[in-house]
């Protein structure tokens, strides 16, 4: 498949960086000469310099052979512009990356009107995403599945945890809530565990099954699934704008440091139950002085991911139970494992599996609709979403019958809105949601992980 990136800033290079991993042709678009040397030396693309929103640049790169079209722009109106001119001159689907809050309300009338197939806005689906970590504060992930009906979530195992030190196929035999042992790092390696696999102590775990299978096995394991009632939030950047007012409407006491004088009057003005401070969050003697050791949760959300990592590290000193940090560097997110910092949140990763999984949508349009991608494990794997149709050659077969991928899991079956943990002798029927765990990526095809 062609697909054409204009704006090859964090999101721009990530996206081709997978895109030609996964093998598409990929053309990069952008006005700086370093950032497409950059292309041109780490990856097999075709760069084109120039703007995007003009239409001699767009057809420089052949916009007429494009089959997706990306406007990842640090400018929201150059990506719509971007988008518009891109389907008149031939390409058949577009996305955009649309930012500002203010255009919040209005993507679905841009969609409609502008011929945007895809639109995203990283920092409100950062949001969403912490707001579903601080639901359950000992997790480093969750994430869902069938419209809610399903969780997903991601912890560090310790040692006294009923599970850990037994094989998974005598798990079941324990007074636990059943849940499904998907996928397992140790040591940098992700792995699909089966039912000889033995859970050690510090093992990153996911689990999953309906969210109150979910609460009811961490209540038993002891864990805190208490949800955060008071929460500090370093920086106040778009994430914590959208982050502040999702919290706050659930219930959630919420305190946002800033040090630009102007932004943080802005934010107080924007966020009237919020207690907006003005001054650096950085500070150590503030933190203290604003109660920090008094919150249930500290997310640091400042443009520095180094500012981010050490003033969450002060914050597990201090004695906080949930600390989210976001971070942008994939590459540092195993030695903030080894710190202690399980809840890293990358707003370009999240930006990353949204495009991906429509990309994979388009490919497979003939095929099993793919409706969910999750990019877990520092990207080491993937969870997907898959709607079973009519006519496959895996439906009605038991599971032990059907040949499996290797590497790959079958995490939930959901029928009629029933969620079903899969065991062998369960079948896949027309209509149902499947959800997949792979070590690898590139499936956008359920047939490419189980067939007859």
């Amino acid at each position: 498949m062609r697909i054409m990136i204009v704006g090859v800033g964090k999101v721009g290079f990530t996206l081709a960086e997978h895109l030609t991993t996964e093998g598409h042709d990929v053309v990069v678009v952008d006005q700086s000469d370093a950032a497409l040397r950059k292309c041109e030396d780490t990856l097999d693309v075709l760069c084109v310099s120039g703007n995007g929103a003009v239409a001699q640049t767009l057809q420089k790169g052949e916009i007429d052979h494009t089959d997706i079209l990306i406007a990842a722009t640090a400018t929201d109106e150059i990506n719509m512009l971007c988008c518009l001119i891109g389907k008149r001159l031939g390409a058949k689907y577009t996305i955009a990356r649309i930012r500002d809050p203010q255009y919040n309300e209005n993507l679905s009338l841009f969609e409609h009107e502008l011929g945007i197939d895809l639109t995203i806005n990283p920092e409100r689906a950062t949001a969403i995403e912490i707001g579903r970590l601080l639901r359950l504060p000992f997790a480093s992930s969750v994430e869902t599945f069938a419209h809610g009906l399903v969780e997903m979530v991601g912890f560090r195992a310790q040692i006294g945890d009923a599970f850990v030190g037994i094989p998974l196929k005598e798990v079941r035999n324990l007074n636990l809530p059943q849940v499904l042992y998907a996928a397992v790092e140790r040591d940098g390696q992700a792995l699909i565990p089966n039912g000889d696999f033995v859970i050690e102590p510090s093992d990153h775990v996911f689990v999953i099954s309906t969210p109150e299978t979910i609460s009811a096995f961490f209540r038993v394991l002891g864990k805190n699934t208490k949800p955060v009632k008071r929460a500090m939030i370093l920086g106040g950047g778009r994430v914590s704008y959208y982050l502040a007012r999702r919290i706050t409407s659930g219930g959630t006491s919420v305190s946002l440091i800033e040090i630009n004088p102007d932004k943080a009057r802005r934010l107080k003005e924007d966020l009237s139950n919020v207690n907006v401070i003005q001054g650096d969050g950085t500070s150590q003697e503030l933190l203290e002085q604003e109660g920090l050791r008094d919150m249930d949760a500290f997310i640091c959300l400042s443009d520095r991911d180094e500012e981010n990592l050490m003033t969450g590290l002060f914050a597990i000193k201090q004695g906080v139970k949930k600390v989210v940090v976001k971070n942008n560097h994939i590459s540092y997110a195993d030695i903030m494992n080894d710190l202690g910092l399980d809840n890293i949140v990358s707003p370009r990763q999240i930006t990353s599996s949204t495009i991906l999984r429509y990309v994979r949508a388009v490919i497979n349009s003939h095929g099993t609709k793919i409706d969910k991608l999750y990019r877990i494990l520092g990207g080491k794997a993937e969870a997907m979403e898959f709607e079973a149709r009519p006519g496959a050659s895996y439906i009605g077969i038991p599971l032990h019958a059907l040949k499996k991928r290797p590497n790959t899991l079958v995490g939930m079956i959901v029928r009629k809105r029933k969620p079903i943990v899969p065991f062998g002798d369960d079948t896949i029927e027309a209509g149902d949601r499947v959800v997949i765990l792979a070590c690898e990526s590139g499936i956008s095809d359920l047939n490419e992980v189980i067939s007859k």
